[in-house]
């Protein structure tokens, strides 16, 4: 028996109305969620036309043979960063004509995997084995609007298809549950004196691997109650409140120091900058009402909380590639702002996606970035800034390799007194709506 996937009848209206011609061929994402008895598809959204297809010929169409993989998992990418916590990239569709359906499974087989492995790339998180692994492949006649669905496993390369139902329901995420924190920030990243320029990205991301695995052993409570994995989420609640949109307040506990029995060796390295990550973090996932488990919420809203810091990033070097001026010097010090975080509703549903936007972008230029990414307006009173500016402080380090040593010691006993003495901070849950952030690089 196949997977069963409810479909928010909106993204039927979707597929559709695509006025296609004959030998046309539109290909697109599918965002939702995975649960144990069923997924979910909430959106659908076409692939962007590359801007030199709209400038060439604007009335070309491709065919199954020009099917855009490179550009299809680009879009994949770009996308995944506005997904909140709960939310992924389910699978591809290809809407093109009948004679074209023996190479369109073909082509969506490769879209499944290539797309899969482009958004995983860049995640300082892995699926767990219990995990759903299938991903969904579409494929609407252009001519009968009939349906093909099938499934692949992602995690086996030579995974044969696998049929699954298709089924339509209205309002299906207008009750979804959503869970929101703030969440502290405060990560020291230190750096070498031999670090060069293009090794700030490498050390940020190695710093945020280690901060992420605090994130994910860390204890959340859920307004203000620590429970069990297994409970659901809305347990003890009265039946006719469930068909309310409820919100859930999250507080994060964080420890600070490993278990007193575990064996621990320091390395010490002379380092002449570092970077520093300091603020608050708006977090936010969603998670549909079919009775949803405590650990499967709190594993959203992980995922969360380390997609979007790393995505910020993730954001601000690729900013500063582009911008980097060609007579800067790498020792200059500069004075930068990571982006913050602005959510946008969807229309019938109470889930938000979200984008992140520098100071000097407009409100038209947000609501542009939505529409190219999404396929769908988004008014400004629908958009929702989460945080206010942030800066960033850059100082890169002074190269000296003449002070350069790197000293191993090992200091079991030390540290099991130390952490005899460590317990667990609170590391979130600040109502503010103010995100300082800095990446401090300093040198001596």
């Amino acid at each position: 028996m196949g997977r069963s996937y409810f479909v928010e009848e909106a993204v039927g209206q979707y597929l559709s109305d695509f006025s296609t011609k004959p030998k046309a061929c539109v290909t697109g994402l599918l965002i939702g969620q995975c649960s144990p008895q069923r997924d979910y598809v909430i959106l659908a959204i076409r692939t962007p036309p590359r801007e030199e297809q709209n400038e060439s010929n604007k009335n070309y169409h491709p065919t199954s043979a020009d099917v855009d993989e490179e550009w299809v998992t680009a879009h994949a990418s770009q996308l995944s960063r506005m997904l909140p916590g709960g939310l992924l990239v389910l699978g591809v569709f290809i809407i093109a004509a009948p004679e074209l359906a023996k190479d369109i499974q073909n082509a969506l087989r490769k879209l499944v995997f290539s797309v899969e492995k482009s958004v995983v790339k860049k995640r300082l998180w892995k699926f767990t084995e219990e995990e759903v692994s299938d991903r969904v492949a579409l494929h609407v006649c252009s001519a009968t609007k009939k349906i093909l669905c099938r499934t692949y496993d992602i995690q086996d390369p030579k995974s044969s298809p696998k049929p699954a139902d298709w089924k339509y329901q209205s309002g299906l995420s207008a009750f979804w549950l959503s869970l929101e924190c703030t969440i502290n920030v405060n990560i020291h990243i230190p750096l070498s004196a031999t670090s060069a320029s293009y090794e700030l990205e490498k050390n940020t991301r190695n710093g945020l691997t280690r901060w992420a695995k605090q994130i994910e052993e860390g204890v959340f409570l859920i307004n203000g109650q620590a429970k069990e994995d297994d409970a659901e989420l809305l347990e003890g609640q009265k039946k006719s409140s469930r068909g309310n949109i409820q919100h859930f307040n999250v507080k994060v506990l964080t420890q600070l120091s490993q278990s007193s029995g575990h064996r621990s060796t320091a390395t010490v390295q002379v380092c002449s900058g570092s970077i520093n990550l300091k603020g608050a973090v708006k977090c936010r996932a969603y998670i549909h009402n079919n009775k949803p488990k405590i650990k499967d919420a709190i594993q959203a809203l992980k995922r969360d909380i380390i997609n979007t810091l790393s995505d910020r990033c993730e954001i601000l070097f690729e900013d500063l590639l582009i911008n980097e001026a060609p007579d800067k010097k790498n020792s200059e010090r500069e004075y930068h702002a990571l982006p913050h975080r602005v959510f946008a509703s969807i229309a019938g549903s109470n889930v938000m996606l979200c984008d992140y936007k520098f100071g000097d972008e407009t409100a038209g230029e947000i609501q542009e970035s939505f529409f190219e990414m999404l396929d769908q307006v988004v008014h400004g009173e629908a958009i929702h800034i989460a945080e206010e500016i942030n800066t960033v402080d850059i100082n890169p380090p002074v190269n000296n390799t003449n002070d350069m040593q790197q000293i191993q010691l090992t200091k079991a006993t030390l540290l099991s007194k130390l952490q005899q003495n460590m317990g667990v901070v609170i590391a979130a849950a600040v109502a503010v709506f103010a995100v300082t952030f800095s990446f401090n690089y300093f040198s001596d």
